[in-house]
């Protein structure tokens, strides 16, 4: 596993724990949920609602993978164990980058536009600088837009335990300091 994987989840982890309280449980998903799918008022509900879906199944798989205590919480170190597993975790995280994707193209024009990305990420609780740097990275066209399967195929490249250099890395605070 290489250590910028690993920078990625710890940073991950940090924002999935809605409310703070040091390991994640299925409220943290429902927080994060409800603040993603408000950032995208103008998406569709079938959108918002495969949204909410990819939430709780991330949630779903973590509990079903990891809660081997029945406490109903995760670790982080019980977390990047499942996460850094792809052969546990890709549709999971497929169906997350999907879903997240598709709620960034209201029109449904297969193009996202800058602001609503921002909104998307900021709810998530990215920094401003870097949601930016990463937006660029995608090459946007002249419209200020990027395609959805570029940055679905970005949010893939994110949990993949093996990648380094990807342009998720630069939602890592560290990596552009």
């Amino acid at each position: 596993m290489r250590a910028e994987a690993t920078q990625r989840v710890a940073l991950v982890f940090s924002l999935l724990d809605a409310n703070g309280n040091g390991v994640l449980d299925a409220g943290d998903f429902d927080l994060m949920s409800d603040r993603v799918v408000a950032a995208a008022s103008a998406s569709s509900d079938g959108a918002k609602d495969a949204m909410r879906t990819a939430f709780r199944q991330y949630w779903t798989t973590l509990a079903d993978e990891l809660d081997t205590d029945g406490d109903q919480v995760i670790s982080f170190d019980e977390y990047t164990a499942c996460v850094l597993a792809p052969e546990r975790f890709d549709a999971t995280v497929t169906a997350f980058a999907e879903a997240l994707a598709a709620l960034g193209d209201p029109d449904g024009d297969g193009l996202i536009e800058r602001p609503l990305f921002v909104d998307l990420m900021t709810a998530i609780g990215f920094r401003p600088a870097n949601i930016h740097a990463l937006f660029d990275a995608f090459g946007p066209t002249a419209e200020d837009r990027v395609a959805v399967p570029t940055w679905a195929e970005a949010i893939k490249d994110y949990y993949a335990p093996d990648k380094a250099g990807t342009t998720g890395d630069l939602l890592v605070p560290s990596a552009t300091a």
